[in-house]
């Protein structure tokens, strides 16, 4: 026993040894982690690191430089050819971009599950990957059901298929839900039941970062695309901002989940946001394509951006501040309300809104990932792009909730639609002896 001991710690001080040995490869690491981190997480398979796809044409022109100088060129090119393509998309209009959502919630749900079953394939847990899309469809269906619901109750009243999915939207989704539930149970196998229960987790905890989450950017992109476009734009603005000048400038670490993120690209971003939003409001506030919500026009049969701007959208002038006015000479200066908001939104893009990354950050080093997987070039995975947009969207439509609008009139009065007659009736001489209290109204004889 006691040689046992011995040998024990003679071989825990050999590994401490080579620990302190390979102290000064740490930072040649790509997930940036320290010795006593991998030590940590020595039982934790590593997901397969992903292979380098970048253009071969992009590759040879760039082949004569440096490795950061080389990055640097294919992330500025596809930056640029993705700020284009979301001009594009933009220009085709409200329901494209739903689509275009939809499409980018499905590959940043993709590929975290890819990374949960990456790790853990070997186990050969039973329908892991099958009940994980089913969930996905589950709580999509949820989701869009109640909000072509909410936003286009005109259009769900006119067809009778529309109207019976609608009455009865939340028990189809919870039997689907419940569906997949009794499959989860079905699926147990002895041995393996922390971990079945372990990658359950994993596939709900990504349908609320990823699925609700988007969600919540459609519900903004309703509002008015204006809602939709400035928040996006502002993330992507600090993102490159952010980089730029820390491309360029930084020397002071910010974070150690991300080693590569300095102050000085932190505080550059920042003021080049909120610049660049109230820029980009004021110019697309004057637009009602823009600052329109999305509604069903039962004429044309179509979807349509029209409408009278609110005053949040009509130019008002403001008197500066004395500080203000010494600098710029200007009394007052005249602007859109909105544009007060989007330094809210452009000030919380720019502090806030980078913790996705590092959340997202802190998620890869878990696993020894560098991306989440490759299909940008020089950028990584389409969620790689979209950890700070999720955050900033919830942002958003709690803030539209809370400053910029209450309940919905039209809403509330779709749901007293959907009410029996007598009910109606109730709140109907409930309203009416409410009004009257009020003066509103003279006073009269209830309705039976």
């Amino acid at each position: 026993m006691t040689e046992l001991r011995h040998r024990g710690t003679t071989e825990n001080e050999l590994q401490h040894q080579q620990s302190e040995d390979k102290g000064s490869d740490t930072e040649g690491r790509a997930d940036g982690a320290s010795d006593s981190e991998t030590k940590a997480d020595a039982g934790m398979p590593e997901v397969p690191a992903p292979a380098d796809d970048t253009p071969e044409v992009l590759n040879k022109a760039l082949s004569g430089l440096s490795s950061r100088w080389r990055n640097w060129w294919v992330r500025g090119i596809l930056t640029l050819a993705m700020i284009s393509f979301f001009f594009f998309i933009i220009y085709l209009g409200p329901m494209v971009l739903m689509m275009i959502v939809l499409c980018v919630q499905i590959k940043c749900f993709q590929e975290i599950i890819t990374i949960g079953y990456s790790v853990y394939h070997s186990y050969h847990l039973p329908w892991f990957r099958t009940l994980s899309w089913y969930f996905l469809l589950c709580v999509n269906y949820f989701f869009y059901g109640e909000t072509v619901t909410d936003y286009f109750f005109a259009l769900v009243q006119r067809e009778m298929p529309l109207r019976i999915l609608s009455k009865y939207h939340r028990f189809i989704s919870f039997a689907l839900y419940l569906t997949g539930f009794c499959m989860f149970v079905l699926s147990l196998v002895k041995k393996h039941y922390r971990l079945q229960f372990y990658m359950f987790g994993w596939t709900h905890v990504t349908l609320l970062i990823v699925v609700t989450q988007s969600h919540l950017i459609i519900h903004n992109l309703f509002e008015g695309m204006i809602w939709f476009i400035v928040p996006i734009s502002c993330v992507i603005c600090n993102d490159i901002m952010a980089y730029m000048f820390g491309f360029f400038f930084g020397r002071t670490p910010l974070i150690k989940l991300s080693p590569k993120k300095t102050w000085e690209g932190f505080i550059g971003g920042f003021f080049a946001t909120v610049v660049f939003g109230i820029l980009l409001s004021y110019v697309m506030a004057g637009c009602s394509y823009f600052v329109c919500p999305v509604e069903f026009n039962n004429d044309t049969n179509s979807f349509t951006v029209d409408c009278i701007p609110s005053e949040l959208f009509q130019l008002q002038d403001y008197t500066l501040p004395t500080v203000l006015e010494s600098i710029t000479g200007w009394s007052t200066v005249r602007m859109y309300p909105f544009q007060i908001h989007t330094i809210a939104l452009s000030s919380f893009a720019s502090i806030m809104g980078p913790f996705g990354g590092f959340f997202a950050s802190g998620f890869k080093r878990a696993f020894k990932i560098k991306d989440f997987a490759n299909t940008i070039p020089g950028h990584g995975g389409i969620m790689d792009r979209f950890d700070c947009q999720y955050l900033m969207a919830t942002f958003v439509n709690v803030y539209i909730a809370s400053f910029i609008r209450g309940p919905n009139p039209t809403k509330v009065i779709q749901q007293l639609l959907a009410l029996r007659l007598d009910q109606q009736l109730y709140i109907f001489n409930s309203l009416k002896t409410h009004l009257t209290e009020k003066g509103l109204l003279p006073a009269g004889e209830e309705v039976a």
